[in-house]
C-alpha cells in the first residue's frame, strides 16, 4: 500500500467542491488500493520549479496536485483547482523540507524571489526592523531559510509580514509570526520548532546536524526517499492515510478537519502517553482547547484495558448546553460505539445531582434556580437579625468565602481568609455574618430545598466518605475557568490521585461567572504540566486584535497563584476590521442590524451562520422580530423558537462555545455592558466591584471572538466604557 498524505488545503478545497466532482475525486484516489496507483496518470508540469509536483485528471474542467517523485511509494494530495490554476500553481511551487523541523514546506519560488529581489540593497526600514531583537543565528536555528534573510529584515511591521502570509513557505511563518507578535526566540523554539521534532521523535543530534549541515538544507527540495518521513513530520498540516477506507472518512465529513489536523502543539498535548498528575491546557479563544480535551478523552479510552467498563472516563464542563455541544463533537471524532461508550459526557451540575440523588433513594431535588429568590432570603434574613449587610454581600460571603473553603463552623469562619473580598470584617462582623449564613442554610433545610453550589458541595462530601472507590478513571474537564471550589472539590473527588487523573482545558480570559479558583489551594497541583496555545484557528487576526484590545491593561490570573498572559496570542487567518455603530435609538439600531444581516445573506452568508449577541434577552427577541419582519428566519438560542435554520440570537453568556462565520453584538450601551444589576457597588465592596467590571468586559470578548470573518458591535445613545480604546479601530 502506498502511503498517501492529505495536505490540510487539500481537504479544505475538496469540501467546497459541489458533490459529483467530490465523488470523482475520492474514484480517482480509490485507485491506491492494491498498489493501483502506478495507473495513475500522473502528468508533468512543463518548466515546473519542483519535477515532483505533477498533476492529475478529475474531470474535463478540475485537476489534482499532487506530490509524487519519481520513485517510491509515497504521495502527498496538495491541492484540487480548475485546471488552469492547477497549472499556474504547480509551475511555481516547490516542496522543500525545513532546516529545523525537518517537515516538508511548500514555498511559492516566483513569489519569494520577486519580494527577495524587491528589497535587495534597498536600505533598512525608516522605522526599524522588525525582527532588530533577533539576530540571523537565531532565525536561522528556527529554520528560517537563508535566502530569505534580506527580505525578513526589511519587514518594519507585523502587516507587511501578514502581507507575504501566502507566499511565505508555512512553518517559516509561524516561526516569524511567533517573534512579532512578543514571543522570544526560546518561547517560540519550544513552542513551534520543538514539539514538531518530539512528534516526529526526530533526535536532538539529527536536528542538530539539519541545521549544521548549511544553507543547502534548508531549501532543498524534498528527496525522493525521505518524503514518507518529512510527511510524518508534518502532522499539523499532512494526515497519513493507510488505505481507501480511511481516505472516504476523511473526505466525507471535510470540514471536520479538527477531527484530523492538530498543530503539533495540540498533539503534544492531547496524545502525550501519561501524565504523572493533574495536567491543563490554557489559551484565549480559538486556540483549540476544546479539541485539544476532545483528543485527550479519546487517547484515555484507547489505553483503558479491554475489560474496563464503560464510562470510565467522564468529560465534563459548566453548562448543559456546552456538555451537548461536546457529545455531538466526541459522535464526529469517535464514529466507533463501543470506544465511545467508554467516555460519560455531562455537565457538573447534572452530575451532583445525580450523586446526591442516589443516596437518596432518587429523590429529586428542589433547586433554586432564581436568583432573585435567593436575594430576597438574604434580604429577608438581614432585616430579621438587624445586622447592616446588604442581600449581595451576604450572598457573595457565603459563596466566595464560606462555600468556597468548606467551612463548617463559625470558629473555621473566623480563622477563613477572605483574600479577594474587599471589605475587611472584624470578629463581630464575621459573628453577624455567620448568624446570617446559619439562617439562610436552616430555612433551605427545613424546606429541603438547594442551591446548585450545596449540591456540589454535598456530592464532594458523600465522594470523599467512598474512601478509594471512586466512580471514574479519568476526569476531563473543559470550560475549567468557570466552575466553583465547590464543584472543583467535587471533580476532585470523582478519581483516585495518580497518573493522568484530571485534565483540565481553560482560560482566564474567558471567565463570564466570577469564580475564582487556586487550583493548588484545593489539592490540585499542574506544576510542570500546564501548556498555553498560542495560535487562534477561528478568528481572523483583526476581530481577534480589536477583542484582545478590550482586555489591555487587565490583569487576570492563571488560577494557580500566577497571571496568564495573551502575549504571542495569534490568528492563522486574516479579513476584514471589525465594524462599530453607534445609533441616536434603538430603532436605529435595530434598523442598521438589519441592513447588515441582508448584506451578509446577499454575500453568500446562510442565516444560521449569522450570530446576534446580547446582553439581556428581551433585546434579543426584539432583534428576532425586526428581522422576522423582513423575511430572515431566526432562532433564540435556549428559547427553542424560530426556525432551526435561521440567523442564532442569543445572551452573551448563552453564546459561550459557539462560533459563527458573522456576529453582531448589539446594545453594547452604558447600563447595559456592564450590565449595572451584575457589578457589585464599590461602596459595598471594591474588590468585588472590580472583579464584576472585569468579568463584564470578559463576557463582550467572548462574545466578540465567536466570529470567524465578520465582527459588528453597535449600541444606540451612549457607548460602553468599554469601547472607548477600540471603537475608532
Amino acid at each position: 500500500m502506498a502511503t498517501l498524505g492529505i495536505h490540510k488545503d487539500f481537504l479544505m478545497e475538496f469540501a467546497k467542491l459541489e458533490k459529483p466532482v467530490q465523488k470523482r475525486v475520492h474514484e480517482v484516489f480509490d485507485k491506491f488500493r492494491e498498489h493501483r496507483h502506478a495507473g495513475l496518470h500522473l502528468e508533468k508540469i512543463e518548466k515546473a520549479r519542483d519535477p515532483r509536483i505533477r498533476t492529475i485528471r478529475i474531470n474535463q474542467f478540475m485537476r489534482g496536485v499532487v506530490l509524487a517523485p519519481e520513485s517510491g511509494d509515497s504521495f502527498l494530495l496538495l491541492k484540487v483547482m480548475p485546471h488552469d490554476d492547477a497549472i499556474a500553481w504547480a509551475v511555481k511551487h516547490r516542496a522543500t523540507v525545513n532546516s529545523a523541523t525537518q517537515g516538508i514546506e511548500l514555498r511559492d519560488d516566483v513569489a519569494l524571489e520577486r519580494a527577495t529581489a524587491g528589497v535587495r540593497g534597498l536600505p533598512q526600514p525608516a522605522d526599524g526592523p522588525l525582527f532588530a531583537h533577533v539576530s540571523d543565528k537565531d532565525l536561522t536555528r528556527l529554520g528560517i531559510d537563508a535566502d530569505l534573510l534580506p527580505l525578513v529584515r526589511h519587514l518594519s511591521k507585523e502587516a507587511h509580514l501578514d502581507s507575504l502570509h501566502k507566499i511565505l513557505p508555512e512553518q517559516q511563518y509561524d516561526v516569524l509570526a511567533g517573534l512579532a507578535a512578543g514571543m522570544e526566540p526560546e518561547d517560540v523554539w519550544r513552542e513551534v520548532v520543538l514539539v514538531q521534532l518530539e512528534q516526529a521523535s526526530l533526535p536532538t543530534s539529527q536536528h542538530a546536524t539539519a541545521v549544521s549541515g548549511g544553507d543547502q538544507s534548508a531549501t532543498a527540495s524534498v528527496g525522493q526517499d525521505d518524503l514518507s518521513a518529512a510527511m510524518a513530520r508534518s502532522q499539523g498540516r499532512i494526515a497519513l492515510v493507510s488505505g481507501p477506507d480511511e481516505l472516504m472518512e476523511i473526505l466525507s465529513r471535510p470540514f471536520d478537519a479538527w477531527r484530523v489536523f492538530l498543530h503539533p502543539s495540540q498533539r503534544k498535548v492531547a496524545y502525550r502517553p501519561s501524565y504523572k498528575g493533574p495536567a491543563r491546557v490554557t489559551g484565549g479563544p480559538g486556540t483549540g482547547k476544546t479539541v485539544v480535551a476532545l483528543h485527550r478523552a479519546l487517547h484515555l479510552a484507547r489505553q483503558l484495558p479491554d475489560d474496563a467498563p464503560d464510562e470510565s472516563i467522564l468529560l465534563t464542563t459548566f453548562t448543559r448546553d456546552l456538555a451537548t455541544d461536546l457529545r455531538g463533537s466526541l459522535e464526529l471524532l469517535i464514529p466507533d460505539d463501543r470506544l465511545r461508550a467508554k467516555i460519560r459526557v455531562t455537565n457538573v451540575d447534572a452530575l451532583a445531582n445525580q450523586i446526591v440523588r442516589a443516596n437518596r433513594s432518587g429523590t429529586p431535588l428542589a433547586i433554586i434556580t432564581s436568583q432573585k429568590d435567593v436575594a430576597a432570603r438574604w434580604d429577608r434574613i438581614a432585616r430579621q437579625l438587624g445586622i447592616d449587610f446588604t442581600d449581595v454581600f451576604l450572598d457573595q460571603e457565603w459563596r466566595h468565602v464560606i462555600l468556597a473553603q468548606d467551612l463548617r463552623s463559625p470558629e473555621t469562619y473566623l480563622k477563613a481568609s477572605r483574600s479577594g473580598r474587599g471589605t475587611p470584617l472584624g470578629p463581630l462582623k464575621r459573628a453577624q455574618v455567620w448568624r446570617a449564613v446559619e439562617a439562610f442554610v436552616g430555612q433551605l433545610r427545613k424546606a429541603d430545598e438547594w442551591t446548585f453550589l450545596q449540591v456540589c458541595a454535598e456530592a464532594a462530601r458523600q465522594l470523599e466518605e467512598q474512601g478509594d472507590e471512586r466512580p471514574y478513571r479519568h476526569v476531563v474537564i473543559d470550560e475549567a475557568q468557570d466552575l466553583h471550589p465547590a464543584q472543583w472539590r467535587m471533580l476532585r473527588a470523582l478519581v483516585r490521585s495518580g497518573p493522568d487523573d484530571l485534565f483540565i482545558a481553560g482560560d482566564t480570559h474567558q471567565r463570564i461567572y466570577g469564580n475564582k479558583v487556586s487550583l493548588r489551594s484545593l489539592g490540585i497541583s499542574v506544576t510542570g504540566r500546564s501548556t498555553r496555545l498560542r495560535i487562534n484557528y477561528r478568528t481572523t487576526q483583526e476581530i481577534l486584535a480589536w477583542s484582545t484590545e478590550l482586555l489591555t491593561g487587565r490583569q487576570v490570573d492563571d488560577m494557580d497563584g500566577g497571571d496568564e498572559s495573551l502575549i504571542g496570542y495569534r490568528s492563522a487567518f486574516h479579513g476584514a476590521l471589525p465594524h462599530t455603530s453607534g445609533a441616536k435609538d434603538k430603532a436605529a439600531e435595530l434598523s442598521g442590524l438589519v441592513a447588515q444581516v441582508k448584506e451578509w445573506n446577499s454575500a453568500g452568508v446562510l442565516p444560521r451562520e449569522i450570530g446576534v449577541a446580547v446582553r439581556y434577552i428581551q433585546l434579543g427577541k426584539e432583534v428576532g422580530r425586526a428581522l422576522d419582519e423582513v423575511g430572515v428566519p431566526t432562532t433564540v438560542l435556549g428559547g427553542g423558537s424560530g426556525s432551526g435554520d435561521g440567523v442564532r440570537i442569543g445572551t452573551m453568556h448563552r453564546m459561550k462555545g459557539l462560533e459563527f462565520r458573522c456576529v453582531a453584538v448589539v446594545g453594547v450601551n452604558d447600563g447595559i455592558v456592564p450590565m449595572r444589576s451584575a457589578v457589585t457597588a464599590e461602596d459595598t465592596d471594591p474588590q468585588q466591584h472590580r472583579e464584576d467590571m472585569l468579568g463584564e468586559l470578559s463576557l463582550l470578548f467572548v462574545a466578540c471572538t465567536r466570529a470567524r470573518e465578520a465582527l459588528r458591535v453597535s449600541w444606540h445613545g451612549q457607548q460602553s466604557p468599554f469601547l472607548g480604546t477600540v471603537t475608532e479601530s
